[in-house]
């Protein structure tokens, strides 16, 4: 079988070759209201053109049917002429294609004009934000768990959002699903007391290696993750009670340890405060009594009710 320290090299390898198959560059794109005027002047010329043409010879005007020819290929130049003419909005590009050949992005916004054959196919470049719908997946420790996530991201390379991907947005959607899935088998729901990160207990480093793992699989597509967050997770219904009174057991247990730990220090300091000032002289016999008292007083989960002893000790 194929570690996963051998299908790594050859996923990144793959998604290396996938981005120099095509680089973004910018389209040599002319001034659209300069063209819109040259236009209109265009079509105002045909026209003129074609009334002068289709009026009376006279000796000053011998060649009428050369006007009519003229005032059509004007008219017809300067309508393909508009056809060229397109929009770019703020945080928006349009990738030119040419007859099957990518001749360039433009990324500036404005008006302008570039080859009216070419088409001019709209990305946007803001920032989006996907949902990623809850996913059933086994953690590192074999339980089912419900997981889900947000991830923020925009395209930064339109040419390879166009041309590597057939759709860039579903393409974003499986892989952020299939990051999700995988982070999840690489970590434990909770920790349960060991010194590994744990889904529940770390999101700020789950948050960071889902970005980083999204970044690597969406590079092919020219999309940048600006952030990766868990949105939702918990136990599969199947497991959820018997995890919650896992859980519940391991809160009683680090408890119950705490106060044993707290009451063994104030039982300590008792005991040598007292023996320090002389208010009494304790034998051994006697401080393990003492102290037999004071943990069962400090660790109880009742509050003790105090004897009072008006003789000795030993009354």
């Amino acid at each position: 079988m194929t570690s996963e320290q051998e299908v790594q090299p050859v996923v990144q390898n793959f998604n290396k070759s996938l981005a120099e198959r095509v680089q973004e560059k910018p389209v040599a794109a002319a001034n659209g209201f300069l063209m819109l005027f040259l236009s209109l002047a265009g079509f105002v010329a045909s026209i003129l053109l074609l009334i002068f043409g289709i009026g009376p010879e006279s000796p000053d005007m011998p060649n009428s049917w050369l006007m009519i020819a003229a005032a059509i290929v004007l008219f017809f130049a300067s309508f393909f002429t508009l056809i060229g003419l397109f929009a770019v909005q703020p945080n928006e590009a349009r990738v030119l294609v040419l007859f099957g050949n990518y001749i360039g992005s433009q990324r500036r916004s404005g008006f302008w004009w570039a080859n009216p054959f070419a088409s001019k196919k709209r990305v946007s470049l803001r920032v989006r934000n996907f949902n990623s719908e809850r996913v059933k997946v086994n953690d590192a420790d074999g339980n089912p768990v419900e997981i889900a996530a947000v991830v923020v991201w925009r395209v930064s390379e339109s040419a390879k959002a166009i041309f590597d991907v057939d759709d860039f947005e579903e393409f974003v959607g499986i892989q952020a699903e299939t990051a999700l899935r995988s982070l999840a088998t690489r970590y434990p729901y909770d920790s349960a007391g060991t010194e590994r990160a744990s889904l529940r207990e770390n999101p700020d480093e789950l948050a960071a290696a889902l970005k980083i793992e999204l970044e690597e699989r969406l590079e092919v597509a020219g999309v940048d993750v600006l952030e990766a967050r868990l949105t939702h997770l918990a136990y599969a219904p199947e497991i959820a009670q018997a995890m919650l009174r896992r859980q519940q057991a391991q809160a009683v247990v680090s408890a119950r340890r705490l106060i044993v730990e707290a009451a063994v220090g104030m039982v300590e300091d008792a005991l040598t405060g007292l023996a320090e000032k002389g208010v009494v002289d304790l034998d051994q016999e006697k401080r393990a009594a003492m102290a037999n008292n004071l943990m069962v007083a400090l660790t109880s989960e009742h509050a003790a009710t105090p004897v009072i002893n008006a003789g000795t000790l030993y009354g």
